[in-house]
């Protein structure tokens, strides 16, 4: 059986969201961040060198890192669910929305999440970082609605997959960055009907 090993307050808990999704059955192997520093613990090296979460292991398979574990998961257990015809347009789009959730859209939310850590300590960063989480929320803001609305089924794949699954940290983060400077929640706002529209 597929085992998720699982840290707490970690990505991990993506992949938990996609496997109850697809229905498939899995095992949790769960860790407890160390204290004060909320670092992971070094029985999780014993699973793969990085010492990371989410890792998976499925028979032979040790898998980390949350978009090669989605695409493992969605290949081996999907049946076509959740993702456009390999191959096509919509589904290099979608891998490609799939590895800008942990690069290009992931640097500068972490940098957000230290340089709160660092209180007053971040100041001279704080106009680049926000300068840079502004950036990429407007770039997903016109995306998601370009695919919303021009394409039939791939707006489907993209929010349920990479913005739900692949993405929790950003829209948490961007979330409350939107609050701050009282923005529009227009994406928090659309995935809200995501529900009667699946």
């Amino acid at each position: 059986m597929l085992k998720v090993h699982h840290l707490n307050n970690s990505r991990s808990q993506r992949i938990l969201w996609l496997l109850e999704e697809l229905d498939v059955p899995y095992e949790i192997v769960q860790y407890k961040r160390m204290s004060p520093v909320p670092l992971a613990p070094p029985e999780l090296k014993a699973v793969h060198p990085l010492g990371k979460s989410p890792v998976i292991t499925d028979g032979k398979h040790t898998i980390a890192e949350s978009g090669a574990i989605i695409e493992y998961v969605l290949e081996t257990y999907g049946k076509g669910r959740l993702q456009p015809e390999p191959k096509s347009a919509d589904h290099f789009k979608f891998i490609e929305w799939m590895h800008y959730a942990e690069g290009s859209a992931m640097l500068p939310l972490m940098m957000h999440m230290y340089a709160g850590y660092l209180g007053d300590g971040a100041a001279p960063l704080r106009p680049r970082i926000d300068s840079e989480v502004a950036n990429q929320l407007s770039y997903e803001r016109v995306q998601f609605f370009k695919i919303w609305f021009t394409h039939s089924n791939l707006h489907l794949f993209v929010v349920v997959v990479v913005v739900i699954i692949a993405k929790p940290s950003t829209l948490r983060l961007g979330s409350e960055r939107e609050m701050a400077h009282n923005r529009p929640r227009t994406i928090m706002r659309a995935m809200s009907g995501l529900g009667r529209l699946c």
